[in-house]
């Protein structure tokens, strides 16, 4: 309850996270059948980086603040258009920066519909405002693993169920583990997105083997990382499992990851992305060059 992404909005961690979130509602919009967003831990829904608490981090220079889609390759920066339409002015710290519901609102259409859970006061009075009047959107005053229990499988079948916990508790990559493998029960055919910090690179590795463990077979597993992970310092790492994931989406991070590390962390940016059964030695978490 006491966490506030207000002061980390526009970092590193989420141009990561949200650009992956990006290519695969693209994905789910392929089809014609409609499909259900559930944003399990949805906060404010967009961040002002004029406002006090992002002015004393600064956090987003360092990552959407740093983005030059024109010094990308042309496979990249196309893989990347669809979240810089929505991320707009924000790329220069004068206007709102988009948290996740507000980029689902922006790329799903007027067919499909979206859930947001979230329980901190604060943060549901500001995601109400940002949803507004929105009829495909739910706001809902719930724990968000609560929501996950009460909100799958959706009526459409088709989806993304997006798992972004603070990660205050002690046990939150237990929970998380226990609440991903219940989710995957209950909705074979979903696309479930989970985001976890880093602080040491065997963490990554023993979430994926729980996971694997407990009988999830097809997931990716995707990191990025600006600098070495550090117990107690700043978090320079951050990774993604993908429950399901679109089988366009191991090719596109290969091409868009490496080209935000590039750009994120010149020099020192590095990447793995694999399934949850593949080691961090392979040969996909070298060095971003």
């Amino acid at each position: 309850m006491n966490y506030r992404h207000d002061f980390h909005a526009g970092n590193f961690a989420d141009v990561f996270k949200h650009a992956v979130l990006a290519r695969i509602l693209e994905y789910l919009k392929r089809k014609p059948a409609p499909f259900r967003v559930i944003d399990s831990h949805a906060g404010s829904g967009r961040y002002d980086l004029v406002a006090e608490a992002a002015v004393r981090t600064q956090e987003w220079r360092a990552g959407i603040g740093r983005l030059d889609s024109d010094a990308m390759e042309a496979e990249a920066r196309a893989l990347l258009s669809p979240y810089l339409a929505v991320v707009g002015a924000a790329r220069n710290g004068g206007a709102l920066y988009p948290g996740s519901p507000a980029l689902a609102l922006a790329l799903t259409r007027p067919l499909d519909r979206l859930i947001f859970c979230e329980l901190h006061p604060d943060a549901l009075a500001a995601l109400r405002a940002c949803v507004g009047l929105d009829r495909r959107a739910k706001v809902v005053a719930l724990d968000g693993y609560t929501g996950l229990k009460a909100f799958i499988p959706p009526v459409e079948r088709r989806g993304l169920l997006l798992v972004d916990p603070p990660f205050e508790a002690p046990d939150e990559f237990e929970r998380l583990t226990t609440a991903l493998v219940a989710a995957h029960e209950k909705w074979r055919e979903g696309i479930v997105m989970a985001w976890y910090p880093i602080k040491d690179w065997r963490i990554g590795e023993r979430f994926a083997a729980a996971l694997a463990d407990a009988g999830i077979a097809d997931a990716l597993r995707i990191e990025l990382a600006i600098a070495a992970p550090a117990a107690n310092g700043a978090l320079a790492a951050s990774g993604l499992v993908v429950v399901n994931p679109p089988y366009v989406l191991e090719a596109e991070a290969a091409c868009l990851l490496p080209a935000l590390a590039r750009q994120l962390a010149p020099g020192e940016g590095r990447v793995f992305i694999g399934k949850i059964g593949e080691p961090r030695r392979a040969a996909k978490g070298a060095r971003a060059r």
